[in-house]
């Protein structure tokens, strides 16, 4: 299975917005992470469809968590960017060829299908354990207490920046 790079873009940029006192900017995202805006924009707006962020419009407008961190889990950010749609879509291969079973006979998926099914539900699992909460406090165990309090100050732009240097 191959998640889009979108995927990466949402998941960080959630784990941003936990840090934000204020509506941050989608271009200011993009910068913090040195992506292309454009492109970003539309995952931040797959976030806003599906819930997990707003837009707050105007001059201090940009976006923020719709819901506490700990209410947003990693499967609702792959969702909302990639989809909902199986990892693995059977085409009935069983029933083509010089060897085809009939479909009559094809009542229940074949192993190949119910293994597969069984991955993708238990990667699905996986997923929804684990929350954006999860993750920011992943990034202060591997980076440091100051690491997420750094993003905070950067996103309070220039002025705040040179305060905490």
């Amino acid at each position: 299975m191959k998640l889009s790079g979108g995927v990466e873009w949402a998941l960080h940029c959630c784990v941003v917005l936990t840090t934000a006192t204020e509506p941050v900017p989608a271009a200011r995202l993009a910068e913090l992470h040195d992506v292309s805006g454009s492109y970003l924009a539309k995952q931040l707006q797959a976030l806003s469809r599906a819930g997990l962020v707003t837009s707050v419009q105007g001059k201090s407008g940009g976006y923020v968590l719709t819901r506490t961190p700990d209410r947003i889990t990693v499967l609702d950010v792959v969702v909302a960017v990639d989809g909902a749609q199986p990892t693995f879509v059977c085409t009935e291969i069983r029933q083509r060829g010089p060897l085809a079973s009939p479909a009559e006979a094809c009542t229940r998926p074949c192993p190949v299908a119910r293994a597969m099914a069984g991955a993708d539900a238990a990667w699905r699992a996986a997923l929804r354990e684990i929350t954006i909460a999860d993750l920011a406090h992943d990034v202060d165990e591997d980076y440091g207490p100051t690491a997420l309090a750094g993003i905070r100050a950067w996103l309070g732009g220039p002025d705040d920046e040179a305060t905490t240097a």
